[in-house]
């Protein structure tokens, strides 16, 4: 049997035009194609039969393959599928005769990018061929953007060697393999999301979507309809039926980041999902069946807000199935170096600055630092560095100023005991003034640092006149 290639020796060099390889029995047509597609800058491989096709087709590089339906050793469909087992991001044009069209409806079933009937022009081919390698690189970057995703998201990707992480870290590996829900505690900055994330790409759900929704985020009159759906006309501005993030998360993992901050009123529902697996849209009295993995997530703790009658007790039981909690990066200091340098390497690949380094007085300064605002203050902290250097060593005068300046005043105050004496009140209310300062007035940050409850910092603050100085614009802090 005959068959004609060209270029078999070797597979094209992907830096240069796309390969196209034409399986068709009729000689002249064959010949067509391959001089149009070679006008248009295409590299071209033909086959007469299915079989010399699919030998082409698994020793090149192909983007794009045009097939006959009706050839010898394989039909073009069967050619088709077998091709789409071995890269099914490539795209398959089908040729057909005029008339043959319940065919084509097969092929294109079957995974057939497009069709062309028999006898077409110039024009339609290079159009084809066109969108078919257009559609086929969107499909590969997509399939390579997912890769990457999977690999930054595992939990092996996670940073952290302290005690404290690496038992948060063992507790989250042990549910991967599950569809348990998992609530995750941690202070503002911890990486609560990021260990979600960890969850899902390292699950057996990780083909399928990862969603996540703020609860804080969405005004309580539209938190709703943007979980559950809606029908048309179930209100205003309502022109078509939606389906809400739980039917779109459907097989995969929805993420309910500040929980909390779920209305009471809208507590129900969930707990619905999280017992019957099902959804009501609004609007609608039918449930609708969802196959959904919920990971839970707050800064707050619930235990509080359940005695305080903001949560229901039972829907916490439902979430906290495996609790996780992140310990704040004060207690996981020796992990800080690790994450500095991760955080460097990024920076300086999004920046384009080369190989910067960090010296051992900003590390040692880094080490030292609380970080109120966890790993996320750290990055952004790198960050602004490797931006504002002007040297290929990040240096103390590189750090921002309430990192780099040193202890306070009342500190001093403490070490060196003035002989005149000290007013012990003084002294308290000197750490107080500078720890709010040292938080941006974030109360709640500066009760945790100080190690006192919040109440006990706003008695304080009001004790010593310091309330009326710190601005109610930094209360919105509980994230």
């Amino acid at each position: 049997m005959k068959t004609e290639a060209t270029n078999t020796e070797k597979t094209p060099n992907r830096d240069h035009a796309p390969l196209v390889l034409i399986a068709d029995d009729d000689g002249s047509l064959q010949r067509v194609l391959e001089y149009r597609l070679r006008e248009d800058d295409y590299e071209v491989l033909t086959a007469s039969d299915g079989l010399a096709a699919l030998d082409l087709f698994t020793t090149h590089e192909v983007d794009c393959l045009i097939t006959d339906l009706r050839m010898p050793g394989l039909t073009g469909l069967e050619l088709l599928r077998r091709t789409s087992a071995i890269k099914s991001e490539t795209p398959v044009i089908v040729i057909t005769a005029y008339g043959d069209v319940e065919t084509a409806v097969e092929a294109m079933r079957s995974g057939a990018f497009d069709f062309i009937t028999k006898p077409f022009s110039r024009d339609q081919i290079s159009l084809t061929v066109e969108k078919a390698l257009t559609f086929g690189r969107a499909v590969a970057e997509n399939r390579n953007l997912r890769r990457l995703v999977h690999e930054r998201f595992r939990l092996e990707s996670i940073i952290g060697t302290s005690q404290a992480m690496q038992e948060a870290l063992d507790r989250v590996g042990r549910v991967t393999a599950t569809d348990a829900t998992v609530l995750i505690t941690g202070e503002s900055g911890t990486g609560k999301e990021l260990i979600a994330k960890g969850i899902h790409f390292s699950g057996k759900r990780a083909r399928h979507p990862f969603l996540a929704v703020n609860c804080a985020a969405i005004p309580e009159t539209l938190i709703e309809s943007e979980l559950f759906g809606f029908k048309r006309g179930a209100f205003t501005g309502a022109v078509a039926d939606t389906k809400g993030k739980f039917e779109e998360a459907h097989r995969g993992t929805l993420f309910l980041d500040e929980i909390s901050q779920m209305p009471l009123s809208l507590q129900p529902k969930l707990l619905r999902v999280l017992q019957e697996g099902e959804i009501v849209r609004l609007g609608e009295s039918t449930p609708r069946k969802v196959d959904v993995r919920i990971i839970a997530a707050t800064n707050r703790n619930l235990r509080t807000m359940i005695e305080d009658g903001t949560f229901r007790e039972d829907l916490y039981f439902r979430l906290a199935v495996v609790p996780v909690e992140l310990p704040p990066l004060r207690k996981r200091r020796e992990d800080i170096p690790l994450l500095a340098e991760h955080f460097l390497k990024r920076a300086c690949e999004r920046h384009s600055c080369g190989n910067l380094k960090i010296s051992r007085e900003v590390f040692a300064a880094l080490s030292e630092y609380p970080f109120p605002g966890n790993v996320r203050e750290l990055e952004n902290t790198i960050e602004q560095m490797v931006i504002l250097t002007r040297g290929d060593t990040i240096a103390v005068e590189d750090l921002p100023d309430h990192i780099r300046r040193p202890t306070g005043h009342a500190a001093n105050l403490l070490l060196r005991f003035p002989p005149e004496g000290l007013s012990i009140e003084q002294v308290e209310r000197d750490i107080i003034q500078q720890a709010l300062e040292m938080h941006g007035g974030n109360r709640t940050h500066t009760a945790r640092y100080l190690d006192i409850t919040r109440s006990a910092l706003l008695y304080r603050m009001q004790k010593y006149g310091l309330a009326a100085s710190i601005s109610d614009d930094a209360e919105s802090d509980e994230r």
